[in-house]
């Protein structure tokens, strides 16, 4: 097989074979293919795109390149939710113990932060002692116990992705829709789900911020998670600003503590209610969306989702004590207030320079070896649609870096936009594409 060539034909916006990508995908797993020549495939593949058959063959070769769970032995429907990527989208570790509360096992592997948006990995190995690297073994007796586990892909399950996903996070090949295909698809079928729900974000803080585009992801994401028998269904909801007040890792954890004790922000709870619910109509446990948004709110009055994700973590080496008393973590050596420029409402929040700027303090990374900063982040004290006055918090910067500070807080009072007259609030909550096509909510 001759590397270059392959990389040319895609270049040129020719078809690689079935063999052509199986070879790749195997050799590049095994260490036969350097970087840099993956990374020219992959720009390659970003630019020109890949037929149906393609992204099939990919995905498939990806699948192939490890291990699957074996997860039979565990009672009920597996239902997991995986979302495209977000700022503040700390919706995975609230979710999770929910929906296990509510009887529906959730096997969870998660990614770690891409490009602008952050990753459930790196928040959940914020809290000290956390393992994301179970075997087997271990992750099915998490399940058993609590209901959930949320991990990371070991050397062994879909090696082939967990390299490339590294890869693309450091050269811009993020935006790409088989790729993200192919990616996501891949891991949930390794994991042992039997369902999916996705949550697909659209704006200015998703990766692929037009509506055509995340339409047009969302239905492929569909189409193959059902193609390889994984019931899939996708909702659509807005990142035109970040989730939540909390972007970083530490900060979105103590955010999700706040959310399963129900003091969370309603944009945060009106996506876990959502996606919930239709883990729940996969799982089983009811037909109306309105009955599991009951259902998963229930578990939040209880305390019983919160005291799962305790025992989770502890199952797999956390701290539970930090869950119980967040005060005991340290913050960011810095924590820079940043005011308002003047009275006016606040007319939007660029949830993508917010990303950016997270990154900036620490919080995610820029090369694909670094390592991200705990206790870094950004912490909004205002939203669209609030009103400000003159000097009035509208954020706070958390850093360890010193001499990033005025680079950082230019850029997120640059994020925020404002207007003399009030603001409404767009919908968060967008469509629901099933295997039929996509029904307006």
């Amino acid at each position: 097989m001759n590397m270059v060539e392959l990389i040319e034909r895609k270049r040129d916006g020719g078809v690689l074979s079935d063999g052509d990508i199986t070879r790749v995908v195997k050799m590049y797993a095994a260490g036969d293919i350097p970087d840099y020549q993956m990374s020219a495939l992959l720009m390659a593949v970003f630019f020109q795109g890949m037929k149906r058959r393609e992204l099939d063959a990919l995905t498939a070769a990806m699948l192939a390149s490890g291990e699957t769970a074996d997860l039979t032995g565990i009672d009920g429907v597996k239902v997991d939710k995986h979302s495209t990527g977000g700022v503040g989208d700390k919706v995975s570790i609230i979710l999770a113990p929910l929906v296990a509360a509510a009887g529906v096992p959730v096997p969870m592997m998660s990614g770690r932060g891409l490009g602008h948006t952050g990753g459930t990995l790196d928040k959940l190995e914020s809290i000290p002692g956390f393992r994301t690297g179970l075997d087997n073994a271990a992750y099915r007796a998490v399940i058993r116990e609590t209901g959930f586990a949320m991990i990371g892909q070991s050397e062994r399950m879909v090696p082939a992705d967990r390299k490339m996903y590294a890869l693309r996070d450091v050269t811009g090949c993020v935006p790409s829709i088989p790729l993200i295909c192919s990616s996501i698809i891949s891991k949930k079928k390794a994991e042992g789900a039997d369902a999916l729900v996705l949550d697909v974000k659209t704006g200015s803080g998703a990766f692929l911020p037009g509506r055509k585009d995340t339409l047009a992801l969302a239905r492929e994401l569909v189409r193959l998670g059902n193609s390889l028998s994984l019931a899939t269904v996708a909702q659509l909801t807005a990142m035109d600003e970040p989730l939540g007040l909390a972007v970083g890792n530490w900060l979105e954890v103590k955010e999700s503590i706040d959310c399963l004790h129900g003091r969370g922000p309603d944009d945060v709870m009106a996506v876990v209610k959502r996606l919930g619910a239709l883990m729940l109509i996969l799982g089983g446990r009811t037909r109306s969306l309105a009955e599991g948004e009951r259902m998963i709110m229930a578990e939040v009055r209880s305390g019983e989702g919160f005291r799962r994700l305790c025992s989770m973590v502890e199952m797999q080496g956390g701290d539970p004590d930090v869950l119980r008393e967040p005060e005991r973590m340290a913050f960011a050596r810095y924590r820079i207030p940043l005011a308002a420029p003047g009275p006016g409402f606040v007319s939007g929040i660029d949830a993508r320079e917010i990303g950016l700027a997270a990154v900036q303090t620490g919080a995610g990374r820029t090369v694909k070896e670094a390592g991200v900063d705990a206790q870094a982040g950004i912490v909004l004290m205002k939203k669209r649609g609030d009103r400000v006055e003159g000097g009035e918090p509208l954020a706070e910067v958390h850093t360890n870096m010193p001499e990033e500070h005025d680079v950082i807080a230019g850029r997120v009072l640059n994020a925020f936009a404002f207007s003399q007259h009030p603001v409404e609030r767009p919908p968060l909550i967008g469509e629901l594409i099933d295997p039929r096509g996509y029904v307006e909510q």
